[in-house]
């Protein structure tokens, strides 16, 4: 069964002003009042990526919650530590003694312990091949003492805590100690979980987002091969019965028959199109101004006389161009346009080149209500219209024909609101006529 909404699209591009007219079943306003795939999509976005931060910030948060009670437990324990020192300095209770030794060894904190002249009286904790004073003295050549690994600590001590105090033997003593590798090591944990995480759902929703995309594209490809394949008989008996009637009144050189044919022909190439969705279109080099001029010929008689069409540029300029597909990149643009003008209004085409470039630019400009410099790229969007009974697929499909089938590029060069807007297309490899300067 042929799908509705591309029937209606299709019509739409032979007869703008009367294809709304035609009845089909109408989703537009279902699609318009309950169902905005581009708004639901950025609304999905946004929701999740809220919801990303408040699991990150969490996490965060949580992780920050412990890093705070581990230090104050190091710290503590630098504390029993220090304190175990002066009593062991301090005791001559050997049986006291013993159970001090037991507090302070219990407490693996990495500490060094200064006078009030940053000499360094004791450590705890650090590196025992680079602190073993007795050891190397016997000949241990694994082992050895160095004073710059003792000048780092101190160093990084100082900078990650304040000293604990103490006085011993009337003298002022400074304990400095740094965080554990257990506490270093979940102070950074939560950054690596999340960056893994991201890195995770990125690829993630990458391939995701891949696989979705060939799907919607083999449906829109099919559904473009039926319509084609639909509007293939009733074009055939349109052509028969102008046959007829040429034959039956004598009408060959009547203009309504030639109009007829015309769009005829224009409803012929309009299934062409379909059909050629989902293949890789075959360029041809051909004069940019002259595929131009013949289709805004066409097309200006087919609108309002309150619009005037302007064609300016070089006439010599040539490009790889399928010229059904770029006639209906150049129809969808001008149809745009005409929507966007009120009233009376001008649409001007101009066509130039770059030699140093070598591309080609069209520029189609109107007197239209402008587009928002917000919307320059969203205007692009599957979906996304500002008209109570659009579809949003004509930018779509048109970016998609320059981009895909004629290696080019398209964009909104410039628009001001009440004034106009002016879309870009970029045509690559071309290449100048020998007869024509630049």
């Amino acid at each position: 069964m042929l799908c509705p909404a591309l029937l209606k699209f299709a019509l739409y591009q032979l007869f703008p002003y009367f294809a709304p007219k035609i009845y089909l079943p109408d989703f537009s306003d279902f699609r318009t009042k309950n169902m905005n795939p581009y708004q639901q999509k950025k609304r999905w976005k946004y929701s999740l990526l809220t919801f990303a931060v408040v699991i990150a910030s969490g996490s965060l948060l949580y992780t920050q919650y412990l890093v705070r009670n581990i230090a104050k437990s190091e710290r503590t324990r630098a504390q029993v530590w220090a304190m175990s020192m002066k009593q062991v300095l301090a005791s001559d209770d050997n049986d006291f003694l013993s159970y001090v030794f037991a507090v302070r060894d219990s407490s693996i904190v990495p500490a060094i312990v200064v006078n009030d002249r940053d000499d360094i009286q004791l450590w705890r904790g650090l590196d025992s091949t680079k602190t073993a004073i007795k050891l190397q003295a016997e000949g241990n050549k694994k082992l050895r003492y160095d004073p710059n690994y003792f000048k780092h600590e101190l160093a990084t001590m100082k900078k990650q805590h304040e000293p604990i105090k103490l006085t011993v033997l009337g003298t002022p003593w400074f304990v400095y100690y740094e965080d554990s590798n257990l506490l270093t090591q979940l102070k950074f944990f939560p950054y690596i979980q999340l960056s893994l995480i991201a890195i995770f759902l990125l690829l993630a929703y990458t391939a995701f987002s891949s696989s979705r995309k060939s799907e919607q594209d083999q449906v829109w490809v099919g559904l473009a091969k039926e319509t084609a394949h639909q509007l293939g008989t009733p074009i055939s008996s349109l052509m028969a019965w102008i046959e007829l009637m040429k034959e039956k009144f004598h009408a060959e050189d009547d203009p309504l028959i030639g109009e007829m044919e015309n769009d005829v022909k224009r409803l012929e190439i309009v299934a062409d199109r379909f059909s050629k969705i989902g293949s890789k279109p075959q360029l041809e080099e051909h004069k940019v101004y002259e595929v131009v001029k013949d289709f805004v010929d066409y097309f200006k008689i087919r609108v309002s006389k309150n619009i005037s069409f302007e064609l300016t540029g070089n006439p010599h300029l040539l490009a790889g161009i399928n010229v059904p597909l770029f006639d209906w990149v150049l129809e969808n643009l001008m149809k745009n346009a005409v929507n966007a003008i009120e009233g009376k209004g001008t649409i001007k085409v101009d066509v130039s080149g770059h030699k140093i470039k070598r591309q080609v630019y069209i520029d189609i400009s109107d007197t239209g209500k402008g587009i928002p410099r917000s919307k320059f790229d969203t205007v692009f969007q599957p979906g996304y219209t500002t008209r109570k009974r659009g579809w949003g697929l004509g930018l779509s499909l048109t970016k998609r024909m320059v981009e895909n089938y004629h290696d080019g590029q398209i964009f909104v060069r410039d628009s001001e609101l009440g004034k106009g807007t002016t879309f870009r297309i970029i045509l690559k490899n071309i290449r100048h006529d020998k007869k024509t300067a630049a």
